[in-house]
C-alpha cells in the first residue's frame, strides 16, 4: 500500500533563550534590547534569528548524517519575532528518494510563522531558498542609510577569526562558546568535546557560525550611516568543507552582493566567505541580509528629500 500523503519530521516545542539583551554596536544598544526595542514599535526585544537553526540540526542530521556538518546548507528567510518564554518547533519535509533539498520551517505554539528555509545536502552556490528570493529583488528607488554602498563592495581587509570554547565574543555577541552551550535548545557532545567527533575537534554549531562569522564584521568597514538599528531578516549557512572547528583559525573575505529596500528598511546581503588559515581552502559561506529600520536613523526624512 501507498500514500501520497507528505510527511515531515518535527521537533519539540522549545523556548530558545535570549543571550543579546547586552549586544552594543555603533557606541548604542540593539533591538534585542527591550528598552530598544519598545522604542521602535516592538514589543520586547526579540530573539536573534539564528538561534532557532539548533531546533532543525537533529532532524536534518536524521536525514544526512554526518554529511550535514560537511555539507549542509540552511537557507532562512525570517518571518516573525520570537520573545523569551515563547516556545517554537521546528518541521522538516521527509525528501524523496535522491532528492538533496527539502522544505523547512518553524512555527510558535500557537501557529505563529517564526521562520521559512531550504535545507539541502552539496548543493551548488544559488541553490537556495535565499538565492532565489535575491533573484526577485526590485532594485532600490533611492537609498539614504546605504548610500554609499554599492553591489561588489569588497570589505577592507582579509579578518581573521576563531572560536575558543570560553573565549568572549565581543560586544556584538556578548558571551562565549560554553556560555551559548549552556543554555542551546539542542546540544551535543560534538560541541565541546572533540574525541567524540569525526574530525577530532568539536564542532561550531549553526547557530554560532553566525557569531563567528560576524565577529570581527566591523574590519569590513562598510560605509553604513549611523546611528542606525538592524537586524538579520536572511541568512544562509553553507558548508563547503566543513564543519568549522571550534579552536581553528579562520580568515573571511567579505563582499556585498544585493542592494534592497522595503517600506520599512534598507538592505544590504553580504556574503561572507570563511577559509581555512591560509586563505587558499574555501571552508563555508555565509548570506546575511542586514536590514537597517529606516526610522531608527534620526535624519532618514530630511536626507530622504534632499535625494
Amino acid at each position: 500500500m501507498s500514500f501520497d500523503t507528505p510527511l515531515y519530521l518535527c521537533g519539540p516545542l522549545r523556548e530558545p533563550k535570549q543571550m543579546l539583551a547586552d549586544q552594543e554596536y555603533s557606541g548604542h544598544s540593539s533591538i534585542h534590547d527591550d528598552d530598544m526595542a519598545e522604542k521602535l514599535g516592538f514589543r520586547a526585544g526579540p530573539i536573534e534569528g539564528p538561534t532557532h537553526f539548533s531546533q532543525f540540526t537533529p532532524l536534518l542530521v536524521e536525514l544526512w548524517g554526518q554529511a550535514w556538518f560537511e555539507r549542509g546548507c540552511f537557507s532562512s528567510h525570517f518571518q516573525n519575532m520570537v520573545v523569551e518564554g515563547e516556545q517554537v518547533r521546528a518541521f522538516v519535509e521527509r525528501p524523496a528518494p535522491g532528492q538533496t533539498r527539502v522544505r523547512c520551517w518553524a512555527e510558535k505554539a500557537d501557529g505563529t510563522p517564526v521562520l521559512e528555509a531550504s535545507a539541502s545536502i552539496g548543493a551548488a552556490p544559488g541553490e537556495s531558498l535565499l538565492y532565489e528570493r535575491m533573484a526577485k529583488l526590485r532594485a532600490p528607488e533611492k537609498l539614504v542609510i546605504l548610500s554609499d554602498l554599492r553591489v561588489g563592495m569588497k570589505g577592507a581587509v582579509d579578518e581573521k577569526v576563531r572560536m575558543d570554547p570560553d573565549q568572549y565574543m565581543g560586544k556584538l555577541y556578548p558571551f562565549s562558546l560554553n556560555q551559548k552551550l549552556a543554555g542551546i535548545t539542542e546540544n551535543s557532545s560534538w560541541y565541546s568535546d572533540g574525541s567524540s567527533t569525526p574530525w577530532g575537534h568539536a564542532v561550531i554549531p549553526t547557530e554560532m557560525v553566525s557569531v563567528l562569522a560576524e565577529y570581527t564584521n566591523k574590519d569590513a568597514e562598510f560605509p553604513v550611516k549611523q546611528p542606525v538599528i538592524g537586524l538579520f531578516a536572511d541568512q544562509e549557512i553553507r558548508m563547503i568543507d566543513g564543519p568549522l572547528l571550534v579552536g581553528e583559525d579562520y580568515l573571511i573575505r567579505r563582499e556585498i552582493v544585493a542592494l534592497s529596500e522595503s517600506k520599512r528598511t534598507e538592505s544590504y546581503w553580504v556574503l561572507s566567505r570563511i577559509y581555512d588559515a591560509s586563505g587558499e581552502v574555501l571552508k563555508a559561506e555565509m548570506l546575511l541580509n542586514h536590514a537597517t529600520l529606516k526610522h531608527s536613523y534620526a535624519n532618514y526624512e530630511a536626507e530622504a528629500a534632499a535625494l
